[in-house]
């Protein structure tokens, strides 16, 4: 069963994490710093990679609740690219397959033309790296 308006797929399987193998350590030694990074990428930088991965970190200590909270945003990915899937599912990867769930999210940024490790002001810089500055006016400024 799919959502409303779901029109694609993941770009890579749930267990394909070894296909990156750096994203891959990183989420299995600290799953906090993956998890903030795509999350601060998800919310376009209305808040820090630190806090969310502070937020992880902190809701880690209770009974799946930082995977309630990792869910959260795998369903934002979800919705924000059309990708099929149901909440349902999104819950049971993410309490259930966490890191393998947190690398799937990161390599379809990285499929979506996010470097997910420059953080949401970082890809924002590379997209305008083309104007370094403000166009020549011919003859100068003058009054």
């Amino acid at each position: 069963m799919s959502e409303k308006g779901a029109v694609g797929s993941w770009s890579t399987g749930l267990c394909d994490c070894f296909s990156d193998c750096g994203n891959c350590c990183l989420t299995l030694c600290c799953p906090c710093v993956s998890f903030g990074r795509i999350a601060e990428i998800v919310d376009q930088g209305t808040t820090s990679c630190c806090v969310h991965g502070t937020l992880f970190c902190l809701l880690g200590g209770f009974t799946y609740f930082a995977g309630i909270y990792t869910c959260l945003y795998r369903t934002k990915i979800r919705r924000q690219y059309g990708i099929e899937g149901h909440q349902c599912t999104d819950f049971l990867s993410s309490c259930f397959c966490s890191h393998c769930a947190i690398c799937q999210e990161h390599r379809e940024l990285q499929a979506r033309g996010f470097r997910v490790s420059a953080g949401w002001e970082g890809n924002v810089q590379m997209q305008t790296s083309g104007v370094t500055a403000a166009p020549a006016v011919e003859g100068g400024m003058s009054r």
